[in-house]
């Protein structure tokens, strides 16, 4: 379903219609869809990249930046336009002193 290592120099083009629904569903779908499909899958090997979740379909894409992993989603998935992207085991893409989801190891 998604392609981990393609090469980001061949960036599909971005999507150029407007997202399809409120950002907060996109955000419950897409945080839905992460956790029963993605994050076991991609948790133990990922931890602190981006995935990119096109939450129509379900495609996935990981990049070590957001915008690599968009690129790498709207390469397999170019109709895609309610995207959502998390940082693999953290609360949010950037924060200002925030914490890990994973426990006490």
């Amino acid at each position: 379903m998604r392609e981990e290592n393609a090469p980001v120099s061949m960036q599909a083009p971005r999507p150029t219609t407007p997202p399809s629904r409120p950002k907060h569903e996109t955000a419950r779908l897409g945080k839905e869809i992460y956790e029963r499909d993605i994050r076991p899958q991609v948790e133990a090997d990922h931890y602190g990249d981006i995935v990119a979740i096109d939450v129509d379909n379900g495609n996935w894409a990981i990049g070590h930046e957001a915008s690599e992993a968009v690129d790498r989603l709207c390469a397999q998935s170019p109709a895609a336009h309610d995207i959502l992207c998390l940082r693999i085991g953290r609360m949010a893409v950037y924060s200002f002193g925030g914490s890990t989801l994973r426990g006490p190891e």
